[in-house]
């Protein structure tokens, strides 16, 4: 009984230091000049591919705002609902990052390829969004809700 109390438990640890280790979950973006709380993402796991949705847009104003600037299918669609990360996988080469996708800038309309890294023991999420190479874009840290 106690060794089967003891597995489940382990188990459970693992599964939850898994989730954590990868980008699934609730995140909280943080706009990049006013550093305020700007939205909150749902990525989610289907079949080893990752997609993130706005869930939460933080400004009240802001709550009906749509992709006016995108130039695919979300143009003139409502931010909030969005998906604005797609096609993400685990890289092969290095475990610790899931990338091959993109992630949309609903502010200028922008599509990049993306990198994502859990940091901080999953409690952080370094979203890398790029052009090209990985060294022209920039960085932002999401920070895990759930």
């Amino acid at each position: 009984m106690m060794k089967t109390m003891s597995a489940l438990l382990l188990a459970a640890m693992a599964s939850t230091a898994w989730a954590q280790a990868t980008p699934a979950g609730l995140w909280k973006t943080i706009d990049d000049e006013t550093k305020l709380e700007k939205s909150f993402v749902r990525v989610s796991e289907t079949g080893g591919v990752f997609t993130g949705k706005v869930e939460k847009i933080v400004d009240p104003a802001k709550q009906d705002s749509k992709c006016d600037k995108c130039s695919d299918e979300r143009k003139d669609q409502p931010v909030l609902g969005m998906t604005i990360v797609r096609n993400v996988k685990q890289n092969t080469d290095d475990t610790g990052l899931w990338d091959g996708g993109d992630i949309l800038d609903p502010n200028n309309g922008k599509v990049y390829k993306v990198r994502m890294r859990p940091v901080d023991g999953g409690k952080k999420l370094e979203v890398r969004g790029f052009i090209g190479v990985a060294l022209l874009g920039r960085t932002q840290t999401w920070i895990r809700v759930e």
